[in-house]
């Protein structure tokens, strides 16, 4: 796998998802991502992007281009040095929150994307990395 491209954008306010949410749009369909498979990238990002913003206090989103053989991806990573997830296993069971929305953000996000990894320390902050291949 090589990294064609990369960047990194700033998640530390509210406008600053709907910025994520377009550069990502941008780069699914300049990777010639399916229109189904950009909405859900994009439907991730929007939750990821608000959790790091709320729950994180704000961190940066970190987008890598893939090339691997024939087929090309998106590498999104979101860092914030928030307080962490204290139960990891938890926060990804359907239904459950932390706040006030449906509990859907992690476990929706994850089924929206081919590759999802979580790594949190308390105290430290999170780091979620997704991957969508077109």
């Amino acid at each position: 796998m090589t990294v064609r491209t990369s960047g990194s954008i700033p998640v530390r306010i509210e406008q600053d998802v709907v910025v994520a949410r377009q550069a990502v749009r941008k780069l699914a369909q300049d990777c010639g991502m399916r229109l189904i498979d950009q909405t859900k990238l994009v439907t991730a990002v929007s939750e990821l992007a608000r959790n790091t913003v709320v729950y994180g206090g704000g961190g940066d989103m970190d987008w890598d281009i893939l090339d691997e053989g024939p087929r090309s991806g998106i590498r999104l990573t979101f860092r914030d040095e928030g307080p962490g997830i204290a139960d990891v296993k938890l926060a990804l069971t359907d239904g459950w929150t932390s706040g006030s929305g449906l509990g859907l953000g992690l476990t929706g996000a994850k089924r929206l994307v081919d590759e999802f990894e979580l790594d949190s320390t308390l105290g430290l902050g999170t780091r979620i990395s997704i991957t969508k291949w077109s």
